[in-house]
C-alpha cells in the first residue's frame, strides 16, 4: 500500500535539538476491532522500517483494536452525564466531554464521585478565570475519551472512542514482536504526548518529533508512522 510522504501542510522532516528526524507516514486499510495491530504494523509499517527506526502509533488505533470504540446506540446516558456535559466549556478543538455520550463513558471509566468531584472544582476556578482543571483532576482516562461526531473515519463517526488500556505494555509486546522501538502516541493539533512505549524510547524527543501532528486529523488512514534521524555530513551514521 502506498504512502504519502506528508500531508498537505506537513513537512516530512522537522528540526529537534538541532537534528533532523524524517516522519515516514504508514497508510493501512480501515483498523477494526477484528484486526491484530501487530499484523497490521507488520503488513503495513515494516517494508518501509529501516534499522533504528522508531514506530509511532496512534493512541485511538490501539483503543479500537481492543474493542473500546463504542457505538452511540450502546451507551445508556444517565441524567448525571446530562447535567455534567452541560457545564464542560465550549473549546474550538472539539467536543470533549460536552457530550452527554462522553461524558457518560467518563462516568463509567472514572467514577462518578471524581468526575462529579472534578465538575465541581472546576466551576469554582472558572470564577476566578482558570481553566482547565476539569480534566487535570478527572485523570488521563477522561481526557482520551474522543466524543462521538469526530472521528476521521465515517465508519467511528457515531461512536466515542475510549482511551486505550495499558499503552505501555501494548507498546512493549509490540516492540518484541516487530524488531523496532514502539511508541503509541496522542497526537492532534493541540500537540502530542507519549502515552506508552517501549524501554529505552526517549518520550520527549518523541514528542516533540510530533508536535505537529504529522499523522493528520481526518480520513487519511495514517494511523501509524516511523521516526528516522536523517544523516548529516557531521553525522552521516544517524
Amino acid at each position: 500500500m502506498s504512502t504519502p510522504e506528508a500531508h498537505p501542510g506537513k513537512s516530512p522532516v522537522i528540526e529537534v535539538d538541532g537534528r533532523r528526524y524524517r516522519r515516514v507516514l504508514v497508510r493501512t486499510p480501515i483498523i477494526t476491532e477484528a484486526d491484530e495491530l501487530e499484523r497490521v504494523a507488520r503488513d503495513c509499517a515494516l517494508p518501509h522500517s529501516r534499522p533504528g527506526d522508531l514506530l509511532f502509533i496512534s493512541e485511538k488505533v490501539l483503543a479500537i483494536t481492543q474493542g473500546r470504540a463504542i457505538p452511540r446506540g450502546r451507551i445508556r446516558v444517565s441524567l448525571l452525564a446530562r447535567l455534567l456535559c452541560k457545564g464542560v466549556h465550549k473549546s474550538p478543538y472539539g467536543v470533549g466531554l460536552r457530550s452527554p455520550y462522553s461524558m457518560q463513558c467518563a462516568l463509567e471509566e472514572c467514577g462518578a464521585g471524581r468526575i462529579v468531584m472534578a465538575a465541581s472544582v472546576a466551576v469554582i476556578c472558572k470564577l476566578v478565570g482558570r481553566r482547565g482543571d476539569f480534566y487535570r483532576l478527572a485523570g488521563p482516562q477522561a481526557a482520551a475519551i474522543d466524543a462521538d461526531g469526530t472521528a476521521g473515519i465515517a465508519q467511528f463517526r457515531e461512536c466515542v472512542i475510549k482511551g486505550p488500556r495499558d499503552p505501555e505494555e501494548a507498546a512493549r509486546k509490540l516492540a518484541v514482536a516487530l524488531g523496532l522501538d514502539v511508541a503509541i502516541v496522542d497526537v492532534n493539533d493541540l500537540g502530542s504526548e507519549v502515552l506508552g512505549c517501549s524501554p529505552n524510547v526517549d518520550e520527549t524527543l518523541v514528542g516533540a518529533a510530533l508536535r505537529d501532528n504529522p499523522l493528520g486529523q481526518g480520513a487519511e488512514q495514517t494511523p501509524m508512522g516511523l521516526l528516522r534521524r536523517e544523516a548529516t555530513e557531521d553525522d552521516p551514521h544517524a
